[in-house]
């Protein structure tokens, strides 16, 4: 189908706008302070083999659109050809008007692959297949020739604490012109209620460790040591992605005991498993408040619902959801405590229920401190709600409960080197919504006034944040 959708002035609505969006946003660096972008394959450089590789596998939004359409699962995760499941998500895209995931398709089609007069479809199928593949066998189009396409100055993965990061020192020594930092990921480290997941971990870390985690006070060492040698490979940030804060009372006496019937794996009771986690947590933020590190709490996923297809697919394949979490008590007890001993670090505080927008952008404002500017932050819209949307409605929030002006913008949270225009959807949307206050009066007309808040949103207040030190 030949249409020219993705327009140089897609989402830009008025000239304030597209004026901002064209002589501020557009060309700024990007930093993806939070990814999922497998590692080994940009230390390798790796080239893919056709536009399904990098376009479809491990893209769970893709998947569940896919299966909503009614495609059979061996055309989305199963064995048939590249070329077959391409073709069944050329047939889907038309089926997702209204879903970001039509933006999305075509907004990456036009960057980097320059394919702007047709619209994705079964018909367009071949061809669109044809220029990509074509594109993807050029250098420029390895892992590291995209990065460097879309002017990503920064990227942090994420990281579980066993990892032994060869691949980001491998990376260092390439001196590739963009910064790739891990991220500490201890999730599985709390998982004391699901032993298929935890015990496997823990034989891990006790084979890095050199003494025997006996005691709940060796397993808070063995973890610090993690820590430790993240921070000399140039982590600086954590990650966190649970159902909501944990912050049960607990001493340490309750907690030597929990961790002794996790070693000899017998049955916990529900409030031991949250002492265990409310302790882990604890730790964690002190750990990286004694590191400079920012911390990042991702709230609110109901993960793994479809219990047939998690024994079939594993995690991560597309069946977790919003989940109803209370919230705001635990988070606002969690951040006291560690806020109470003086060890809060920079915090990121992300929602993935929108009931949650204006509980997140008040709660930041409780432990704000004077330290550092936007010390506590109201994180992106995130997963479901990393859409038109999700987005204008989490700045909204922001601007009128806090300070639009020290958010650190956007990140991609993708496992795919193809979603960086993702961040230029979300340049357009904020260019847009200043601009049209500044069309209705609501902001002045004033560039010494607005060029400033869009730089630093895009980019500079992010590189300051986290301490990368990038050239502004």
């Amino acid at each position: 189908m030949q249409y020219n959708f993705i327009t140089e002035n897609f989402l830009l609505e008025n000239k304030h706008s597209q004026r901002l969006y064209h002589d501020v946003a557009k060309n700024m660096p990007i930093i993806d302070y939070h990814c999922h972008l497998p590692v080994d394959e940009i230390a390798s450089n790796r080239k893919f083999e056709n536009i399904s590789r990098v376009w479809l596998n491990g893209d769970h939004y893709k998947w569940r659109a896919m299966r909503t359409l009614g495609v059979p699962e061996e055309y989305i995760t199963g064995a048939k050809p590249d070329w077959e499941k391409f073709l069944s998500w050329a047939k889907t895209v038309p089926h997702t008007l209204r879903n970001p995931l039509f933006h999305w398709t075509h907004m990456e089609l036009k960057n980097p692959f320059g394919i702007t007069d047709t619209l994705l479809d079964e018909s367009s199928a071949k061809h669109v297949w044809d220029i990509c593949n074509g594109q993807l066998a050029q250098d420029d189009f390895s892992t590291q020739g995209l990065i460097k396409k879309f002017n990503v100055s920064a990227i942090c993965t994420t990281d579980d604490p066993v990892d032994n990061l060869e691949h980001h020192r491998a990376i260092k020594g390439q001196r590739i012109g963009t910064v790739v930092l891990p991220a500490f990921r201890p999730d599985k480290g709390m998982m004391i209620e699901t032993a298929y997941i935890f015990r496997p971990w823990f034989e891990k870390l006790q084979a890095l460790t050199p003494f025997e985690i006996s005691s709940y006070e060796f397993y808070i060492s063995a973890l610090r040591l993690r820590h430790d040698f993240f921070h000399a490979n140039g982590c600086r940030v954590s990650d966190h992605g649970i159902e909501t804060a944990y912050s049960e009372a607990y001493t340490h006496a309750e907690l030597e005991s929990i961790f002794q019937k996790v070693l000899l794996h017998k049955d916990l009771t529900p409030h031991e498993i949250l002492q265990f986690k409310s302790a882990l947590m604890y730790e964690f933020g002190v750990m990286d408040y004694e590191k400079g590190w920012v911390q990042q709490l991702h709230l609110g996923a109901q993960r793994n619902n479809n219990s047939r297809m998690f024994r079939t697919l594993g995690p991560d394949t597309g069946f977790d959801s919003i989940g109803d979490y209370s919230i705001a008590a635990p988070l606002a007890k969690y951040l006291d405590a560690l806020d109470t001993d003086n060890k809060l670090a920079k915090t990121i505080l992300y929602n993935l229920n929108p009931r949650d927008n204006e509980l997140m952008a008040t709660m930041i404002g409780n432990f704000q401190d004077g330290t550092v500017p936007g010390k506590l932050q109201y994180g992106s819209g995130w997963w479901f709600l990393d859409q038109l949307d999700g987005m204008q409605k989490q700045m909204n929030a922001l601007s009128v409960l806090g300070l639009l002006s020290q958010f650190v913008g956007m990140l991609t949270d993708s496992r795919s080197f193809l979603s960086y225009p993702r961040h230029d959807y979300f340049r357009r949307l904020l260019c847009n919504i200043i601009g049209t206050e500044i069309e209705k009066g609501l902001i002045p007309d004033a560039d010494e006034l607005v060029h400033p808040l869009i730089e630093n949103i895009c980019f500079k207040n992010a590189n300051r944040y986290f301490g990368l030190n990038l050239p502004e």
